[in-house]
């Protein structure tokens, strides 16, 4: 499987998982899993890996039809300012592709900032680690695994 995988097993979360077929040319990553799974998007939340000001990377994990607001994120990191990650970066860091970034089992531990709206929701979807897998868990175990804080992270 995949690290996110045997991450969530290894540490006995109550998860589930849900793959698709990936469209290779789907728009958007996530608002595809939200609708070949029947989802509401609101509970389908997409992982950003972002660079701060101080030359850290930190993720973002947010519903798939919100934005991340980037004040916002830089405040709840205790930073100035931030902007997306470079790419290659993210991938050496996660150890996964765009597109299939899971906040679980990523090579290195970054600081984490889950959005509020999670906690809404028994369960939510993140990214199992490529692209057409999903993991169902809860937002308060995927927290406490990520050693992680909710925070008002996109725009309104």
């Amino acid at each position: 499987m995949t690290p996110a995988v045997d991450l969530a097993k290894k540490r006995g979360l109550n998860y589930q998982l849900h793959e698709y077929t990936h469209d290779s040319q789907a728009a958007s990553f996530g608002l595809e899993a939200a609708e070949k799974l029947g989802v509401d998007v609101t509970q389908v939340f997409k992982t950003l890996v972002v660079s701060t000001d101080a030359n850290t990377l930190a993720v973002a994990i947010l519903p798939v039809d919100k934005t991340l607001n980037f004040k916002k994120m830089a405040k709840a990191v205790g930073c100035k300012k931030i902007q997306m990650a470079d790419p290659k970066q993210v991938e050496r860091t996660t150890g996964y592709v765009l597109g299939g970034v899971s906040p679980l089992g990523q090579k290195k531990r970054l600081t984490t900032i889950i959005d509020d709206s999670a906690q809404s929701y028994a369960t939510i979807y993140v990214s199992g680690g490529r692209r057409g897998l999903e993991i169902e868990l809860p937002p308060e175990q995927l927290l406490a695994t990520l050693t992680a804080h909710f925070g008002a992270i996109t725009d309104d």
